[in-house]
């Protein structure tokens, strides 16, 4: 817990002295408890965002650094972006299996103003209405899985499983994203397998 509470210091000094561009942090939110903090951003100039406020939300365990940060959008503001949910939620690896404790709270924010800054259209995640309606108040609860150059085979071979499994022994919803230029095959388990 020690450990914890020095590296939270240490990010947070860091983050009040050196904040990403467009991010500075809510003073109020950390006074009552460190291991819960809220960011300000403001969308980038040049991109789809600019000009717009945005909060992210960042709950730590005590686990951190060698479990990552739970991290979403809130408040009145969610950016509308292929990749964050109407409830806040973000699909971004960093956040889940790809995160390492090198990683900082500086460099979630980093990558979370590249996502945003490097978005063609805003527009909801195609199946939005869905997961906001069956997912874990908690984004870290959910199961996710990214893809990189996904074949026509384990496409169908997933939409196979989504339609031949019942819902309470197994369900996966499944959806193609195309993020940066590549294909990306993502897919979630809203449901606890039993």
């Amino acid at each position: 817990m020690a450990s914890m509470q020095k590296r939270l210091q240490k990010e947070l000094l860091a983050l009040q002295n050196d904040p990403p561009p467009g991010m500075t942090l809510n003073e109020k939110s950390v006074q009552n408890s460190i291991t819960q903090w809220i960011v300000d951003m403001e969308g980038a100039p040049g991109t789809l965002y600019e000009g717009e406020k945005f909060q992210l939300l960042f709950k730590f365990s005590s686990r951190y650094p060698f479990d990552s940060p739970q991290v979403m959008f809130t408040g009145e503001n969610i950016p509308i972006h292929p990749h964050v949910y109407s409830n806040g939620h973000i699909c971004l690896s960093i956040l889940t299996e790809d995160w390492s404790p090198a990683l900082s709270v500086q460099s979630v924010c980093l990558s979370i103003i590249s996502m945003l800054s490097s978005c063609k259209e805003k527009r909801r995640p195609p199946d939005n209405s869905f997961y906001v309606r069956t997912c874990n108040k908690n984004p870290k609860k959910t199961k996710w899985w990214y893809h990189g150059g996904v074949s026509e085979d384990l496409k169908r071979h997933h939409l196979r499983v989504n339609r031949e499994l019942p819902v309470r022994k197994h369900y996966l919803y499944c959806r193609k994203m195309l993020g940066l230029g590549t294909f990306q095959y993502f897919c979630y388990e809203p449901w606890p397998r039993w």
